[in-house]
């Protein structure tokens, strides 16, 4: 027990590095070109995702944030895969995943006030169960991709893209402790969206352009 714990301490801390903040905080620059230290909670949404990094600095940067939020959940899963007592290792790479979007969605370093987790759930469910994973989470990406470009929302591909998952766990075969904590995390990752919900609902989400 005290393994899993220390586990997913570790993997809270992975999580919970604040990439979108610490970016614009560091690279944001205001209309004459200077860096102003922007505070990335104060615009958009008010979330430090890759979406709105893209709101305040354009397309690329939120590549980059993705990308970071993408590794940190892949990191906390390999180095479990790596580290982790064979015997043990179903359970705490679940535990792992769970808490590395948990350090995402709730940093410590901001309060408490964090990200979504979409990107750092992809990163993590991609490697909790080689190579099968591989062929979930790439097809749970294109599902995502075609409700985007149909839609333009980025909240709903996101929500149905991660939903889509634990059914492609289950179908596959995987252990049941990964159809459960996928399913915990595409919650969560509804949970985090209510907003969203609520504004699709009444019309009033935004579109990606």
């Amino acid at each position: 027990m005290r393994s899993i714990i220390l586990w997913a301490f570790v993997a809270y801390l992975i999580g919970s590095f604040p990439s979108g903040y610490v970016i614009t905080k560091l690279f944001h620059r205001d209309k004459d070109g200077k860096r102003d230290g922007l505070d990335i909670r104060t615009i958009g949404s008010g979330n430090i995702g890759a979406t709105n990094v893209r709101r305040a600095m354009g397309l690329g940067w939120s590549w980059v944030a993705g990308f970071i939020d993408i590794s940190k959940g892949a990191f906390a899963l390999l180095l479990a895969a790596q580290l982790a007592p064979q015997e043990e290792q179903e359970t705490i790479k679940a535990v792992v995943a769970l808490a590395v979007v948990l350090g995402h969605n709730f940093p410590l370093w901001l309060k408490f006030r964090g990200g979504k987790g979409v990107a750092t759930t992809y990163g993590t469910l991609f490697f909790i169960w080689p190579y099968e994973s591989f062929a979930v989470v790439l097809l749970c990406a294109g599902l995502w991709y075609i409700i985007m470009e149909f839609t333009r929302y980025v909240s709903l591909a996101s929500m149905l893209s991660l939903c889509a998952m634990p059914i492609g766990f289950w179908v596959l075969g995987a252990p049941n402790v990964y159809v459960i904590v996928s399913g915990i995390l595409a919650a969560l990752c509804v949970f985090r969206h209510r907003s969203n919900i609520d504004r699709l609902i009444h019309g009033t989400e935004n579109r990606l352009k």
